[in-house]
């Protein structure tokens, strides 16, 4: 399928006589890091050495696109409007309804070399062995089965945990797709995101039911929200979270809600380690999204990591095959995450309590 025929909000440039210089030598670029001591400074230049990388740069002519002028908010807002004209491929829809681009082999290598270098698709293990929080961001079905169950390998092998297990989650209600995707692995899933989370929870740790439950049913699943505990043997008690809409006239809780929802049940302390397991793919926007919702106005450290697929014990559960398109989308993803988190930093006050 064609690009759609959308003139690029960044300038144009004459198309380079050939491809980028190969990428796949370098190593990765960093993503930004939270400092409790001075949180602004720290993840500006993070967000800014990251957007201003070579593989980004290359990406950006790959596209026919020319770097924009200006300041870091400049910049962020003119890659937000040309990763919409280029790498959305979803248009409003669910992850699973988007497009893929028709792409020449060449340029699809490219992608992924840059997916690559910025941290999309290679797994990397936590940066410390002890934290206050283990926070597991839900998702489809079959993402929910493969976070909670690394997360349950990091328990026991890789990670002490002094605080809780946050498995965070929606109302969200479960596609067809998604329900052959459990029926395929024998999971009773139930009928929305968070049911799933909560059977994968009881799957991985062998619990029947939890020992504590909390929540509000306001009778629309965007405004309701539910709280279930485990306490599993010789671990952390294990909360599986379903959070509200902080737009609920206009769509569900996405994953900044959920970890925002999550931080007001918690009770979080300036500089307290917070690791967050998601999919590799989805680690720089949903990292961003939770140094916004947790670093800056909490103080806490954030360390994102992405399931393993090698580990064995992922062996049986489905993965969905991740394409150059899915890789362009996500980098916009976390365009968008980064701009809004520096937004936050240049509005958040000057003089710290």
């Amino acid at each position: 399928m064609p690009e759609r025929p959308v003139p690029p909000p960044v300038a144009a440039s004459p198309p380079a006589a050939g491809p980028p210089p190969p990428t796949g030598t370098r190593g990765p670029v960093p993503l930004p890091c939270s400092d409790p001591a001075d949180p602004v400074a720290v993840i500006t230049d993070g967000i800014s050495r990251w957007v201003d990388s070579t593989p980004m740069r290359e990406l950006v002519a790959d596209f026919d696109g020319r770097w924009p002028a200006g300041d870091l908010g400049a910049v962020l807002a003119a890659l937000d409007e040309f990763s919409a004209a280029h790498w959305d491929f979803r248009a409003g829809r669910e992850r699973p309804e988007a497009r893929e681009p028709d792409l020449d082999a060449q340029r699809r290598a490219r992608i992924l070399t840059a997916a690559d270098t910025l941290g999309l698709v290679r797994p990397r293990p936590p940066a410390r062995t002890r934290y206050a929080h283990l926070v597991v961001l839900g998702g489809l079905a079959h993402a929910c089965l493969r976070r909670v169950t690394y997360a349950a390998h990091l328990l026991r092998d890789r990670v002490d945990v002094t605080g809780e297990v946050a498995v965070l989650g929606s109302f969200r209600p479960l596609s067809e797709t998604e329900r052959r995707t459990l029926a395929d692995a024998d999971v009773a899933g139930g009928d929305t995101e968070v049911d799933v989370l909560d059977a994968a929870v009881r799957r991985t740790f062998g619990l029947r039911g939890p020992d504590a439950t909390d929540g509000v049913d306001a009778g629309h699943p965007h405004h309701s929200w539910s709280s279930r505990t485990y306490r599993p043997a010789g671990l952390p008690p294990v909360r599986v979270l379903a959070a509200p809409s902080s737009e609920p006239q206009r769509r569900r809780a996405h994953t900044a809600d959920t970890q925002r929802f999550w931080a007001e049940h918690a009770r979080l302390s300036p500089g307290e380690p917070v690791l967050l397991v998601t999919a590799p793919i989805y680690v720089p926007f949903q990292h961003c999204d939770a140094l916004r919702t947790l670093a800056v106005p909490y103080g806490c450290e954030i360390d994102t990591v992405g399931v393993d697929p090698a580990r064995p014990d992922l062996t049986g559960l489905p993965e969905p095959t991740l394409t150059p398109g899915r890789y362009l989308q996500e980098i916009r993803s976390a365009i968008r995450s980064m701009r809004t988190l520096h937004t936050t930093l240049v509005q958040r006050p000057s003089t710290r309590s």
